[in-house]
Order: C-alpha cells, then structure tokens, then sequence
C-alpha cells in the first residue's frame, strides 16, 4: 500500500472520504465528501488540485506532494 492509499484510509476513519481523479502522472483531489474543489483553489495546477504524483521511475510507487500538506488540509477543511 503506498502512502497516498494509507492517507485516504486513515482520513476515512474520522469521516472523510477523498475523491482523486488521475492525469498521469499527476493525482488531483476532485472533491471531499462530495463536495467539489473549486477551480479558484487549484493553486498547484491547471487542472485540479495536485496532491500527489505517480513515480518517475518504473515500479516506483506514488508519493505525496508534503511540499503543500498544509494547504491540502486546509482545502479538506474547508470542503469537509
């Protein structure tokens, strides 16, 4: 299980459920708790809030963007 799988999981058990949507090799968050994310939040990308990315390298897992955690949870605040 790779880390963007163990994140949703462990947000799941206090209530939030996190949809992703994928243009490879970017990971969008596409809405929390049914709530879409608005395109005036996208700050990272043209085409949805980029919270992670798929490996570079083959076999190679998908990794978090730690380098915008902190506005990550602050967008799942606010859409939750």
């Amino acid at each position: 299980m790779n880390e963007v799988q163990v994140f949703i999981n462990r947000l799941k058990k206090i209530g939030i459920t996190l949809e992703l949507m994928g243009n490879y090799p970017w990971i969008y968050l596409d809405k929390v708790n049914g709530n879409k994310i608005e395109s005036e939040d996208w700050v990272n990308a043209n085409h949805g809030y980029c919270i992670a990315w798929s490996g570079v390298k083959l076999n190679e897992e998908a990794h978090l963007n730690w380098y915008h955690i902190k506005k990550t949870f602050e967008l799942i605040r606010k859409y939750k």
